[in-house]
């Protein structure tokens, strides 16, 4: 099983004002959510708006967060695709430039049969020389990678690991390492015996969730304790809420690509709401 640490980033891309990365803010971002529970980073998924980004801004900043990451922490490079050679071709690349895994979703889409999602992967295991963590998020790639599936994907050579992000068939597989995929199951997935969690909410409560592993007996409690949280980031999608999110605690890491917009009025509001009762607010910028 691989070992990239319980608490991992799945870190947001920033971008300056001309919309370009930004490539300083990106490496300030990686030190602090390390000092601030995260034991690794998912470089390029979802939430770093890994969609909008072309294959050279992709992989430079692959190559930048293996270079520059804080002395301990993990990458894992986001390497999904719907197009079997494009992910074939961001598997290998990503292997060359040293990341430490790679998390690959399955075709979205184009919903291939259960006989193309293993032909798929048979091809990305093929390419990698490290461990690779399959994402399952039926709510976005249309098609869901039942247990029996993910058991099957297993027998693959590197396929080490899962996230998981459909909350109704949370199990550990044999074989696989469990992540949790949304941030409202990583107590459910730590109580299960699983890796730990793939989060989002860690750019904001990184400590709280570092807690839900380090004091098992506290869990249910802390779990509790942040569901205020996991609901006001999920407004809007998680790259849009995180950067809001971050741009109001002074970290400055710009707006979205469209098609993500940035955060309305309401929306706004009901983040900075929930940072202020948390106590995040005193002494970041009004």
């Amino acid at each position: 099983m691989p070992s990239f640490g319980a608490i991992l980033t799945a870190i947001v891309t920033p971008f300056g004002h001309d919309g370009s990365v930004d490539e300083q803010a990106f490496v300030r971002l990686m030190a602090h959510l390390h000092e601030n529970g995260s034991d690794g980073f998912v470089v390029c998924a979802t939430t770093g708006e890994a969609s909008t980004l072309s294959d050279e801004e992709h992989l430079d900043l692959v190559a930048l967060a293996v270079a520059e990451r804080p002395a301990g922490a993990t990458i894992i490079a986001g390497v999904g695709s719907n197009d079997t050679r494009h992910a074939v071709h961001l598997t290998a690349r990503a292997c060359e430039l040293g990341a430490d895994g790679l998390l690959s979703v399955n075709p979205y889409y184009n919903r291939p049969s259960r006989r193309g999602i293993v032909a798929h992967y048979r091809e990305v295991s093929r390419a990698a020389d490290r461990p690779v963590v399959l994402y399952n998020i039926p709510q976005r790639t249309g098609s869901d990678m039942p247990n029996d599936l993910l058991a099957e994907l297993a027998q693959l050579e590197h396929i080490e690991g899962v996230k998981q992000a459909n909350n109704d068939s949370l199990a550990v597989v044999d074989g696989l390492a469990l992540y949790a995929g949304n941030d409202d199951i990583l107590a459910r997935v730590l109580d299960l015996g699983g890796a730990g969690g793939i989060l989002t909410s860690s750019h904001v409560v990184g400590p709280e969730l570092r807690r839900m592993v380090d004091e098992p007996g506290e869990r249910a409690a802390i779990h509790d304790s942040l569901l205020a949280v996991f609901e006001a980031l999920s407004v809007a999608p998680a790259a849009v809420t995180n950067k809001a999110a971050l741009n109001l605690l002074g970290h400055e890491v710009g707006t979205p690509r469209l098609p993500y917009v940035e955060t309305d009025e309401h929306e706004t509001a009901t983040i900075r709401a929930m940072l202020q009762d948390r106590g995040l607010l005193v002494g970041a910028p009004a």
